[in-house]
């Protein structure tokens, strides 16, 4: 197949843009050169060569010998599954050939990220944390306890998030607000446990999925992503730590019970 040079380059911005929406919201490194490189590939390119770093990402198509690069900052916006089923799901339409070129960068545009009701998120995460506390032994008076602290927490987190505040500020006071609300239901003695809510109402703001992303990426030979992910993780869970050990040491309550 014989291309054009403004068709290569075509190619090459169709590629990077749905790598670029891979990596923003939060596919695995393996994943974004995986889907990155069928793409272009059934554009018609011959090979995609692939680059990755933490807030970038560099593709070299070869068609004939002839190579256009092109490189793509890449902002974190959040981790979004269905955006990245959307890519995969245009990739393997473009790979049964029923798209083409022109299609694929047409839905590429088109794609928004589809979010939950936000008082669902609050209510289903209440009750998530809320259950964690049944589970670690807290009574009705410790669930509803932690179902208050969380909820109210995950507005917090909404709050500071849409207003676009660094993540790590977001999580230190989520973890301070958690603690604080916890701590007075310890102070007025709410439940049999109530030290239990403490644990229980800080356990959103786990970083799980950042940390799974880092260890996958490293054990599929991508190392420096996975050290920048598992670097970003830990900062997050220093910041929770910050949070709780100031409102541990505002209320003069200590001590956690599992």
């Amino acid at each position: 197949m014989i291309l054009s040079k403004e068709q290569q380059t075509e190619i090459t911005r169709i590629a990077v843009f749905a790598g670029q929406i891979l990596h923003q919201h939060g596919a695995e490194s393996r994943l974004v050169e995986q889907t990155t490189q069928r793409l272009g590939i059934a554009l018609g390119a011959d090979n995609i060569e692939l680059a990755i770093s933490p807030d970038a990402m560099v593709i070299t198509s070869l068609v004939n010998g002839h190579c256009v690069t092109t490189t793509r900052r890449c902002h974190d916006r959040g981790i979004n599954m269905q955006m990245v089923c959307e890519v995969q799901r245009i990739c393997v339409m473009l790979e049964k050939k029923l798209l083409d070129a022109k299609d694929v960068k047409k839905r590429l545009q088109r794609l928004k990220p589809y979010k939950y009701n936000r008082w669902l998120v609050v209510l289903m995460i209440g009750f998530a944390c809320a259950s964690f506390s049944h589970f670690f032994g807290g009574d009705r008076a410790v669930y509803w306890t932690t179902f208050v602290a969380s909820s109210l927490t995950m507005i917090v987190r909404q709050e500071l998030g849409h207003r676009q505040h660094n993540p790590f500020v977001n999580f230190a006071i989520a973890a301070f607000v958690a603690t604080t609300i916890t701590s007075i239901g310890a102070i007025l003695e709410i439940g049999e446990n109530p030290q239990i809510a403490m644990a229980a109402s800080v356990l959103l703001l786990v970083p799980g999925f950042p940390l799974i992303n880092a260890v996958s990426d490293m054990l599929k030979g991508y190392v420096n992503m996975g050290i920048a992910r598992w670097v970003f993780a830990t900062l997050l869970a220093v910041s929770v730590s910050i949070g709780i050990v100031a409102a541990i040491k505002v209320t003069g309550v200590s001590g956690w019970a599992i």
